[in-house]
């Protein structure tokens, strides 16, 4: 079917998505009651900011408008879009108010309990300085969600972003996001509830209707729009206010597309077919299809094109948990829609979960200038060689991450520095170097030990919980392909452990592999190495390996393409050692005051300390 939009030529942007935008608390205990929950995870939220997120991740220019309260987690949805490459240029900053937030429940495939934060919040109260005729001049497309239109001011708002608009040449969106609560219709803790008829809501939707160009709804939604549970009878009520394409969303049967006069059923519309999988959370679902649906349609793609992408868009929202983190990137949506065939549970697919992880935005990594100071055995021996405090550890590495913060500074480094530190006597280290933009990496690996033990037990996804997403999981293994059968399986079955527990978390793996020397080496060991363990599906970002090696690793075409990187690392396994020269000027300040010795000269530890200061050799592009 035709899609015979004109769009305007020569806009910096493809879309702007005026709405909601909160945090989302999601329930991780699947199948218990709201009450009974016991932890949560924090996305972005809000029907608006999902769509513009979503949108972005498949490659329109989109942009946000709406207002965050001056508090952190209106911080992190900032944060969030601008990493996503939204425009976040209008989403002010209100000093009164809070941003909004809900608590959602996952109790089953059909209960899902929420709760929203929205009192007074911020994204209620967007100024009309936020529509700026100007601004909205900028984009091919401006969407808009209903709940935007349920109060007097920001109806006020919403409609003088239309009018500005429709004056520019702007097509103008509506996804009806029908929330009874948000229109007072509801006790103010139900949030499930989708439907409550209401003639005082659809007076007020038939007086927006006519502004629009295309709208987007559920079968729920388009029967509070129309006045009248009976589909046929709603969309012919809507009909008579708006010459407006109707997008019907039809959940697995698809979504139907009327452009012109209603027919005398959905069936008897054009119908893009829909993609049938295993349901764990239908919130967002909407959203995501309207990002599937706004990737074809602003650019001019047929109907068929952009019923697919929003219909799939959906499907591999509705099976994975949160909305916005499991939208789709377009690899990975070409990938699905490819073999969706034989994909019926997308979150247990290989494949597609790899690409949803690599292609997404991360942080660029172009070149790294890294000071590992992970060492803890070493550290421990010096102290006692030395008769010095165990507890004066802690305190010198502490400094050394002042030290990096120094360099940094002094040497122009923002964004390309690093280190790596352990726990054991780095924790409080950690603690000062994350949130600073830098890499860091925090090993998780007991040193020394062959066949691979965690330092904290068996359970590493218990201890994954408690480390921040920021920080990258680096583990030390003494892998040879042509070890001993037994030990090479424990090696193996440790690190598909660990791969697996960084998969749940979210945290990026570093992967340092040392041949232990009582075997063979050679040009192509590492290379055996690293392709066993691609074929058990382990596919780490980050490789550490032998200087000599790291450079012609990241030059062979078998290596993983994919992959953020390789640095050069260690020469040999065997018990963590600490560079000798660095042993010896360690020892003679031992005795002595930490702080005053190395003030000021802190931007230099980098090339004298006991570590590695590498240049990360760029191995492969975010596809």
């Amino acid at each position: 079917m035709k899609n015979s939009t004109r769009f305007a030529a020569g806009r910096r942007l493809d879309i702007i998505c005026l709405g909601r935008l909160g945090a989302d608390f999601y329930a991780q205990q699947i199948g218990a009651r709201l009450e009974d929950v016991a932890s949560f995870a924090k996305y972005l939220g809000g029907s608006s900011a999902n769509t513009a997120f979503g949108c972005a991740r498949l490659g329109l220019k989109a942009a946000m408008v709406s207002r965050i309260g001056d508090d952190a987690m209106g911080r992190f949805l900032v944060e969030t879009l601008a990493k996503e490459g939204c425009d976040v240029s209008h989403v002010g900053v209100d000093p009164q108010r809070l941003t909004a937030g809900v608590v959602l429940g996952i109790k089953d495939r059909d209960t899902f309990p929420l709760i929203f934060l929205r009192e007074n919040c911020a994204d209620m109260a967007i100024p009309e300085t936020e529509v700026a005729a100007e601004f909205i001049a900028e984009s091919r497309a401006l969407l808009i969600t209903g709940t935007h239109f349920s109060t007097a001011h920001v109806h006020r708002v919403s409609t003088l972003a239309l009018q500005r608009a429709r004056a520019h040449d702007v097509r103008t969106v509506l996804d009806i996001d029908y929330r009874p609560v948000l229109w007072g219709l509801t006790r103010r803790g139900d949030g499930e509830t989708r439907f409550i008829a209401s003639d005082t809501v659809t007076a007020h939707m038939a007086g927006i209707l006519p502004l629009f160009d295309l709208v987007i709804g559920t079968q729920e939604e388009f029967a509070i729009a129309g006045g009248s549970t009976e589909i046929m009878t709603a969309l012919a009520a809507v009909r008579e206010v708006t010459k407006a394409t109707l997008v019907v969303k039809r959940g697995p049967m698809g979504c139907a597309v009327i452009d012109g006069p209603i027919p005398a059923s959905l069936d008897a519309a054009f119908n893009g077919r829909g993609v049938t999988v295993e349901v764990l959370n239908v919130l967002g679902a909407g959203d995501a299809f309207s990002a599937g649906f706004m990737s074809g349609w602003v650019r001019g793609e047929d109907y068929d094109a952009c019923s697919r992408y929003a219909n799939a868009c959906g499907a591999l929202v509705v099976s994975r948990h949160g909305c916005a983190p499991a939208m789709p990137t377009r690899v990975e949506l070409d990938h699905y829609l490819a073999n969706a065939h034989r994909i019926p549970r997308p979150d247990r697919d290989a494949e597609l979960t790899r690409l949803h992880r690599v292609s997404a935005p991360r942080t660029p990594r172009d070149e790294l200038f890294i000071f590992a100071f992970d060492h803890r055995d070493p550290f421990f021996e010096l102290a006692r060689e030395t008769g010095a405090a165990e507890g004066r550890i802690p305190a010198l590495k502490k400094l050394l991450v002042r030290a990096v913060g120094e360099t940094e500074s002094a040497r122009g480094l923002q964004g390309r520095v690093g280190l790596l530190c352990d726990d054991r006597y780095g924790q409080d280290a950690l603690n000062a170097a994350t949130g600073r933009g830098w890499w860091v990496g925090r090993p998780v690996e007991l040193p020394g030990s062959n066949p691979l033990v965690f330092e904290h037990g068996r359970s590493v996804g218990t201890t994954l919980i408690a480390w921040p997403v920021e920080q990258v999981v680096k583990c030390l293994v003494a892998f040879h392909p042509d070890d001993e059968i037994e030990n090479r399986l424990e090696n193996e079955a440790q690190l598909r452990t660990l791969y697996d527990a960084v998969q749940v978390s979210g945290h990026e793996l570093l992967i340092e592999i040392v041949p232990p020397k009582h075997l063979p080496d050679g040009p192509g060991i590492l290379l055996r190495a690293m392709q066993r363990l691609y074929n058990l599906g382990i596919y780490p970002e980050w490789w550490k390996l032998p200087p000599p090696a790291a450079g012609r690793v990241a030059g062979d075409r078998r290596a993983d393409r994919r992959a953020r990187s390789v640095l050069p690392g260690r020469r040999a396994a065997g018990p963590e050692r600490a560079d000798r020269a660095a042993r010896g000027r360690l020892r003679r300040r031992a005795a002595q005051p930490v702080l005053p010795r190395l003030r000021g000269r802190a931007h230099d530890l980098p090339r004298t300390g006991a570590g590695m200061a590498g240049r990360a050799e760029r191995r492969g592009r975010r596809q």
